[in-house]
Parts: structure tokens; sequence; C-alpha cells
């Protein structure tokens, strides 16, 4: 069988969960010893042996966003011929597995890392691109052969989103984590060389700078904490510039009565994220909007306690009062997901954070849970085989 994984991220250009999602699956499919799995993903040449990658096309420089990156999804498609089988993932590859899918004949599976109608805060960011985006995400989830979910919680959000789809083509397979390598693994002079004291209590938050990821909510949650509490913010790529500078500025009020404030606005090598979260107290995930949240494993498996919202896929991995800390949040029906009551909602995060933070013993111990829950439950050769067995499925009814 051979499978095209079509993507927009791929290492070493990988900015978000779903990009981590490609790789770690690309790699399990291929450890099977049973697929030949090539990766059609954007971007420069890559030296992985069936993997290429697809620059901008010409003529499209300037162009809105959403235009240049079907010129893209054009140029790959044109290359699926022969595959058995394409897989896309997010919209920025959808239009490239449709259109591979009726020019050569071949199933489409799509895997849902987000939904257009869920995040209508990128019209900040594309314009009349967004209504592109939306159009082609769509398209491409109601003609696919099946459609992958990343948790429960989405599988409901897609349904729902889109209601022609028919329930039976929507399958859930977790994200996963490799816990081999996102492991406790302190190095104190990495964690002092970005500002941050190792011998005193911290909260971490790491996570691209969009609405989604709620950092403003965090952000005035923290004027609740106690003084001594570092805050360290791994935090970049913003969607907008009005969202950079919402941040900046909460950050600066922040710098102005506390100490402890640590911004690291650029993408940090794994090591350097590990060494980070091995030596913190608690991390924080204050999302309005997440599928599943892979950086919620990636804290787990490094032994950290996890406080995050209770939204989408969220309590499918952190389990209140195991793992971590669930945030109850009341959220408006907008397609938005911010909260009906933001006070309340960061009155509850702060509430929980101080929490987290008043029993280190108790904070490491759900911490280790964490930890044994990311090993059991969410291992990425479990996730390849079954998405395995949603390709065998799809091409036995084609």
């Amino acid at each position: 069988m051979r499978v095209d994984i079509l993507s927009k991220e791929y290492p070493p250009a990988v900015y978000g969960g779903a990009g981590v999602h490609v790789a770690e699956l690309t790699r399990a499919l291929r450890d099977r010893g049973d697929t030949d799995v090539r990766v059609r993903c954007f971007g420069a040449p890559r030296d992985e042996g069936g993997t290429t990658g697809y620059p901008d096309p010409p003529g499209l420089e300037g162009a809105n966003p959403a235009l240049t990156t079907m010129g893209v999804d054009l140029a790959m498609a044109a290359d699926c011929g022969g595959a058995d089988l394409v897989h896309s993932h997010t919209w920025y590859a959808n239009f490239a597995g449709h259109t591979a899918s009726l020019l050569h004949g071949v199933p489409h599976v799509v895997s849902a890392h987000s939904l257009e109608p869920l995040r209508p805060w990128k019209a900040e960011q594309l314009g009349g691109g967004y209504r592109l985006s939306s159009w082609v995400e769509r398209t491409a989830y109601e003609a696919a052969a099946a459609v992958i979910a990343v948790s429960h919680g989405m599988r409901a959000d897609i349904l729902r989103s889109y209601p022609d789809i028919d329930p039976a083509r929507v399958h859930v397979v977790h994200n996963g984590i490799d816990s081999q390598l996102w492991q406790p693994a302190q190095d104190l002079d990495v964690v002092r060389g970005h500002g941050v004291d190792p011998d005193r209590p911290s909260i971490v938050f790491v996570g691209r700078i969009t609405r989604q990821k709620g950092l403003p909510h965090l952000l005035r949650a923290v004027r609740d904490l106690p003084p001594d509490v570092q805050v360290v913010l791994c935090a970049g790529a913003p969607d907008t510039p009005e969202i950079l500078a919402e941040v900046g500025t909460l950050i600066d009020g922040l710098r102005a009565s506390r100490e402890g404030i640590v911004w690291i606005p650029e993408m940090l090598p794994r090591h350097e994220v590990i060494a980070l979260l091995s030596t913190a107290t608690v991390f924080a995930c204050p999302s309005v909007y997440e599928p599943l949240g892979i950086v919620n494993l990636e804290a787990m498996a490094c032994g950290l306690p996890v406080v995050a919202t209770a939204t989408g896929g969220i309590p499918e991995v952190v389990v209140d009062g195991e793992t971590g800390w669930l945030v109850p949040i009341e959220q408006v029906q907008d397609g938005t997901g911010a909260p009906v009551d933001p006070a309340r909602f960061e009155a509850d995060l702060a509430a929980a954070l101080v929490d987290a933070l008043s029993d280190a013993d108790r904070a490491r111990a759900r911490g280790a849970a964490g930890r044994r829950r990311a090993v059991e439950q969410f291992s990425w050769t479990s996730i390849g085989d079954r998405t395995m067995a949603v390709y065998e499925s799809v091409l036995s009814q084609s």
C-alpha cells in the first residue's frame, strides 16, 4: 500500500500540534514496514527519503495567503499519482487531498486537528481568505472517504459543524506522545540561561499567540498568583500584530508589578522545552479551543501536572483530581469559544493555579500520574495501528 500524507507542517518546519502529529504518525507508519509512506509538505526541499517539500508557486507573491496555499496544494496533488490513498492534515492541505482524490481516483482521508467554523478570529489574519479556507475545509470533509478526529470532543464538533457528513465516516484516533523523547530531564544551565530560577516555583505555558490558546486570559489570571511564582511563557508565532500587541501590553503590565515574568518568543529546541518543563511546578493550558492538546501530553510525559480548560478534547487527556486540574468554562456559542464571563473564567483559572502551587507534594504526585497516563494510553505505535485500520477499512470499501 502506498499512502501519500499531505501537510503544511513537517520537520524542521513545525510550529503547532498538527505538525508534531504528522511527523510522529509518519514515523509510526513507516516503522510498521508494510506501507510505502510518502510525505508532501510545504516549504523547502527535505533531505528525508520519501519526503518532498513544495515552495510557494511563482506569480502569487503578495497574494492572499489562502490563494498561495491553494497554489501549493495543486502542485502537491499533481504528484500523488500512483498512491492508493491520500491523507491530508488541516485545511492547508485539504485542498490537495480533495483534488488528488478527484484527479487520481483514490480515497481521501482527512485528519481533523481544528475546524474553521470554530476559529472565526482567523478572519483577522486571512481576511477574505478565511472564506476560502472555510470552503476548502467543508468541501474536503463532506467528500472524504473518512474523517479522523483527534478526540471524541472533536468528533462532536465535526458533526455539529458539518451535519451532512455520515457519522459512520468519522473515526476517533487520539493524538499521541513519544514518551521516550518526552520525559523528565533536568538541565539547570538551560533553565538559568532563560532567566528562570529552578529553586522557585514556576508555571509554564507553551503555545502560539493565537486566540484559541487563551494566553491573554492566563496573563490576567497571573495577577492573583503568589508573588514568588515565576511565569514562563514559551509563546511566539502570533496570528496578527493586534494579538501580539495585546499580549505584549499585558506582559509589560505584569512586569511592572512583579518579578519572574519570562517571555521566550522564539521556538525552542525540544531539549530546552523539556528542561523548562522538568523544573516547573505546573503546566498551564488556558485554551478556549483545543481539539486535544499535544502540549498537555508533552507536559504530562515530563512529569508535570496540568491546569487546563475543560473544553474540547482536553478532558480526554487531563483527568481532574488525578493528573491535574480542569477549569470550568461557559462559552459563547458563536464559534469563538470565548468565555461568557471572562472575569469569572480568569478567576477560576487563577484559583486552580494557586491550588496547584499550594502543595508541592500533591503537584508531584499528579505529575507522576500524568506521566503514567501518557505512557500507557497515548503511544504512537497504537495510534499508527489505529490509523492503518482506518485506511484498510476505506480501501476495502473503495
